[in-house]
C-alpha cells in the first residue's frame, strides 16, 4: 500500500481551477502526483487518468471513478474558492466535497486493495467534463479500459449508499417571434410564444412513475441547465 497525504493531494487539486472542460492543468497536477508517489500503469486519456491492479485474465473489472472538473464559483461564494482552508475539522474550497473528497477517498482504496492480490481487475479512474456531461470525459476512458461489471462512483450523497438516479433530458429549443415596434403595438414576442410550451413542459406528468425514485419532474430546469452549461 502506498502512503498518501490525502489531505495534501485534495488541496492542492482545489487550488488549481478545474472548471468543466478547463481540467488540463488539474489533470497533469494529479498525473504527476500520481508518478511521483509510486502508482504505475498510469494512463491518460485527453483530460482523463486510470489506472488497473494486476489480476488473472477472465476475472471481473471493477471500477472506483470520481470526477475532476467542478461547476464555475457561485457569484455568492463568500471565500476564495481556490484556497483551500480547514477550520473545524472542515477542508474549504471548491471541489471538496464534489468530487474531490470523492477522488482521494477512492484514490486510497485502490491503494489499499491493490497491495495485495484480489479475485477482480481492479481499476481507478479520474474523470473530466462529468459537470457538462461532456464527450470528452467518462465516455472516452470507457472505449479505453473497456468492460465494468461493478462500479462505485464517488460522489457527495452524506455518507448514504446510491444505487440509482434520475436521467437527464436537455431540449435546445427555438421560439420563433416578429420584430416590431413595441410602441406600437406591432410584432410578436418570441418570449410570449414559449410560455405556452414552457408551461407543458412544467405541468406534465409521465404516466409512468418509479416506486424507488418517484416522478420525474423539472425542478431543476433553470438551474440545472445553467450548471450543465447548455
Amino acid at each position: 500500500m502506498i502512503e498518501m497525504d490525502t489531505i495534501g493531494l485534495l488541496s492542492k487539486l482545489i487550488s488549481i481551477p478545474s472548471i468543466s472542460r478547463e481540467e488540463e492543468a488539474a489533470c497533469t497536477c494529479l498525473e504527476n502526483w500520481l508518478k511521483d508517489n509510486g502508482f504505475s500503469g498510469v494512463h491518460r486519456v485527453g483530460n482523463n487518468l486510470w489506472m488497473e491492479s494486476e489480476a488473472p485474465s477472465g476475472k471481473p473489472t471493477i471500477l472506483l471513478n470520481a470526477h475532476l472538473d467542478t461547476v464555475k464559483p457561485a457569484s455568492g461564494y463568500s471565500r476564495d474558492p481556490f484556497q483551500p482552508s480547514i477550520e473545524d475539522g472542515k477542508l474549504f474550497g471548491l471541489g471538496s466535497n464534489d468530487d474531490g473528497g470523492s477522488l482521494v477517498a477512492l484514490l486510497e482504496a485502490y491503494s489499499y486493495l491493490s497491495s495485495k492480490p484480489q479475485p477482480y481487475r481492479l481499476v481507478f479512474s479520474a474523470s473530466a467534463e462529468e459537470e457538462v456531461c461532456g464527450k470528452n470525459g467518462f465516455d472516452l476512458l470507457l472505449q479505453d479500459f473497456g468492460k465494468v461489471d461493478f462500479g462505485v462512483i464517488g460522489e457527495p450523497t452524506g455518507m448514504d449508499m446510491a444505487v440509482a438516479e434520475k436521467g437527464l433530458m436537455v431540449l435546445d429549443c427555438t421560439s420563433h417571434g416578429k420584430s416590431g415596434h413595441a410602441a406600437r403595438e406591432e410584432g410578436v414576442n418570441a418570449i410570449y410564444e414559449a410560455l405556452a410550451d414552457i408551461d407543458w413542459f412544467r405541468s406534465y406528468r409521465l404516466p409512468r412513475v418509479s416506486e424507488f425514485l418517484g416522478p420525474v419532474c423539472d425542478n431543476d430546469l433553470g438551474r440545472d441547465s445553467a450548471q450543465r452549461g447548455t
